[in-house]
């Protein structure tokens, strides 16, 4: 396996509001989530076609999945829960089956180097699962859904970007996220069910 990167992925108002009462606070973009579904999935070009990307998310996050949704196809779903056994999962498991349940972010880490068949490594939350993992060294990217409208919100994203936030993250052109997700992104962003909104990548520097 590479190099243990970290990507997190996220939908954010401008105010880095992420969710209100266990759900997200907008609805109707459906072309956003077709954008995570394809980006969480599609592998980078030097994975062999047998790899599988890992996504990491916590219980409340996986509780929030429709049930038919569940587990994400095509990508290994790894959920942070406390009721998780101490000891480590059989690193052999079916990775498109049932979800792999750990009991610490750490523990997840530990499993996605373990396996040999993962390529990319994703965080989709929720906040304290952000929190903790832009606190280790892994982390590397930040793609970001930046959300032109204002709603109500009460859970965030741990990590201010774009003006006045953190100027250990910057901004990467339009050119550096298509050619890294594969998918073709419209310049300035896109409306849909009312809502504007861009596609963006934010990568630390160190």
């Amino acid at each position: 396996m590479q190099p243990l990167e970290l990507t997190l992925i996220v939908a954010a108002t401008r105010n880095m509001g992420i969710g209100a009462n266990g759900s997200m606070p907008w609805t109707g973009l459906r072309k956003e989530m077709q954008y995570f579904a394809r980006v969480t999935t599609r592998l980078p070009p030097q994975a062999p076609s047998t790899a599988v990307n890992a996504v990491i998310m916590g219980r409340k996050t996986w509780d929030s999945i429709p049930t038919k949704f569940r587990p994400l196809k095509d990508r290994l779903n790894i959920v942070i829960t406390r009721s998780a056994p101490a000891s480590p999962p059989a690193v052999d498991v079916d990775p498109r089956a049932e979800p792999v349940k750990v009991n610490s972010l750490e523990a997840a880490l530990q499993y996605a180097r373990a396996r040999a068949d993962v390529a990319r490594v994703f965080i989709m939350g929720g906040a304290q699962i952000y929190d903790a993992a832009l606190k280790v060294p892994e982390a590397r990217r930040v793609l970001l859904t930046s959300i032109e409208r204002e709603f109500d919100c009460d859970t965030f994203f741990p990590l201010r970007l774009g003006d006045g936030g953190n100027t250990n993250w910057i901004k990467r052109p339009r050119e550096v996220l298509e050619q890294w997700t594969g998918q073709e992104i419209v310049e300035g962003g896109q409306e849909e069910a009312g809502t504007q909104y861009e596609f963006q990548m934010w990568e630390k520097i160190e």
